[in-house]
C-alpha cells in the first residue's frame, strides 16, 4: 500500500500543477489565481519539487501570471519566491530550458517596481548570470510568433501545448486564443520549422510564421510542406539532458519553512479545493 501510495503521489503533483498553469494561461484567471492563499505557496513549493516536469510546469504557471502587471509586487513579496528562483537558476542539475524561463520570471518580478533605467541595467545582470550557469555552450533564446490555423477552442490549444512540450528547446509559450497565435520562446539553435512539423503532426492544426516586414505591417510566411527531424524529450523526467540526473538529495542551501512532504500533501488538497471551488461549475 505504501509503494502504490508513493506511486500515485507524484502524478497527482504535476496533475495539479499542470491544471494551475492550464488556468493561469486564461488572463480572466490570473489576478484570482494570485490572490488566493494557497496557489502562490504552493507553486513555490513545487520549484523545488523532484520531478523536473512539474519544476518546469510551475514555473510556467508563474510566467502566465507575471504577465499580469498587478500580479508582479504580491508575487514578488511571497515567502521564498525569489530565493527559490535564484535556487532553480543555479542548480547545476536544471535543465537549461528551465534555466531560462526561470530566469525570465526572476527578471520580470525584479523589475516590477525599479525605474526604466535600474530595470534595463537589473535585467542585463541576470541574463548575464544565468549565462554563466548554463555554460558558455548556451546560445541566447528567441521569440518565434506562429498564426495557427485550427486553434478555436480549448480542446485544441491543449492538443497544441502537448506537442509543443514534446520539442527539445522549447522554452515557454503564451496563447492568444483571439488571434489564433501562439508565442513560442526557444532556444536559438532550434529552427522554427520544428514547431510547425510538430503542430502539423496534430492533423487538425497547421502553422504559419508571423514576421514584420521593412515597413513594420505583419505579414503570414508558411512554413515548407517538408517535415524536419523534431528532437523530442522522449527520455523519463522529460526536460533532463541525457547527460545530467538529478540528485536524490536536495540542495541545502537554501530551505524553506513547510517544505517537507506533509506541506506538499496539504497544498495538493488546498489547491484541489480551490481549483473546484473557483474555476469549476
Amino acid at each position: 500500500e505504501k509503494m502504490n501510495s508513493a506511486m500515485s503521489e507524484e502524478p497527482d503533483a504535476l496533475s495539479v500543477v499542470n491544471q494551475l498553469r492550464d488556468l493561469a494561461a486564461d488572463p480572466l484567471n490570473r489576478r484570482a489565481i494570485v490572490q488566493d492563499q494557497g496557489c502562490l505557496p504552493g507553486l513555490i513549493l513545487f520549484l523545488d519539487h523532484p520531478n523536473p516536469q512539474v519544476v518546469h510546469s510551475a514555473l510556467l504557471a508563474l510566467r502566465y501570471l507575471a504577465e499580469c502587471r498587478v500580479n508582479r509586487e504580491k508575487m514578488k513579496s511571497e515567502l521564498g519566491m525569489m530565493l527559490s528562483l535564484q535556487n532553480v537558476i543555479q542548480k547545476t542539475t536544471t535543465p537549461g530550458e528551465t534555466k531560462l524561463l526561470a530566469s525570465e520570471v526572476y527578471d520580470i518580478l525584479q523589475s516590477s517596481n525599479m525605474s526604466d533605467m535600474d530595470s534595463v541595467n537589473e535585467m542585463n545582470y541576470r541574463r548575464r548570470k544565468a549565462q554563466f550557469f548554463l555554460g558558455s555552450t548556451n546560445k541566447r533564446a528567441k521569440t518565434v510568433v506562429l498564426h495557427i490555423d485550427g486553434l478555436d477552442d480549448s480542446s485544441r490549444r491543449n492538443l497544441c501545448e502537448e506537442a509543443l512540450l514534446k520539442i527539445k528547446g522549447v522554452i515557454s509559450f503564451t496563447f492568444q486564443m483571439a488571434v489564433q497565435r501562439c508565442v513560442v520562446r526557444i532556444r536559438s539553435d532550434l529552427k522554427a520549422e520544428a514547431l510547425a512539423t510538430a503542430i502539423a503532426s496534430t492533423k487538425v492544426m497547421k502553422a504559419q510564421q508571423v514576421v514584420k516586414s521593412e515597413s513594420g505591417e505583419e505579414m503570414l510566411v508558411p512554413f515548407q510542406d517538408t517535415p524536419v527531424e523534431v528532437e523530442q524529450n522522449t527520455d523519463l523526467p522529460e526536460y533532463l539532458p541525457e547527460d545530467e540526473s538529478p540528485t536524490k538529495e536536495q540542495d541545502k542551501a537554501v530551505s524553506r519553512v513547510g517544505s517537507h512532504p506533509e506541506g506538499a500533501a496539504s497544498w495538493l488538497s488546498t489547491a484541489a479545493n480551490f481549483l473546484s471551488r473557483s474555476f469549476y461549475w
